[in-house]
């Protein structure tokens, strides 16, 4: 499978996760207060650690999660595409772009990621799968598969900033 699809992953990630780094602290800041009063069944403690995220550790955070989809992405090219880590990767990755669309309707305006990921991370997911169906490489997605993406994400998501937040002392 050519560099396109599997290294593409993490340009395509990069690509979205600069939107991310420059928006994310400010945003927060900035929108913290309204998404309380208009969520107040989410816990107390949520919306701490949220506002809690300098851009240091956001942007440790994000360096932690590069080398994870580096990872996986030069997993998918050693094996031309078969690896079940660079597939549940690029899974995850297309649902992670829904997620932030689904966060931004309920905000009912832009959120950090909502920009590219219909312009980058869901159009590339669909040509990347469609590309690996076509190669003969795409294992079939059961549901189960798709709950096994976005666990491994959240788990990640959870480790990288855990890191983050122990290798910049907050």
């Amino acid at each position: 499978m050519e560099g396109a699809v599997t290294l593409g992953l993490l340009a395509a990630w990069a690509l979205h996760d600069l939107e991310e780094l420059a928006t994310v602290p400010g945003w927060w800041r900035r929108h913290l207060p309204a998404l309380r009063e208009r969520y107040p069944a989410v816990p107390e403690a949520v919306w701490r650690r949220a506002g809690s995220v300098d851009g240091r550790e956001f942007a440790v955070a994000v360096g932690a999660m590069a080398a994870v989809v580096a990872a996986a992405s030069a997993a998918g090219r050693l094996t031309g595409g078969r690896s079940a880590a660079y597939q549940t990767a690029l899974n995850a990755f297309g649902l992670h772009g829904l997620v932030h669309l689904a966060q931004a309707g309920l905000v009912r305006g832009y959120t950090p990621g909502s920009v590219t990921s219909p312009l980058v991370v869901v159009p590339f997911t669909l040509w990347a799968r469609r590309r690996l169906r076509r190669a003969g490489v795409l294992r079939a997605t059961r549901p189960r598969d798709l709950a096994v993406a976005l666990g491994s994400a959240g788990a990640a998501t959870v480790v990288a900033h855990g890191a983050a937040r122990r290798l910049t002392g907050h």
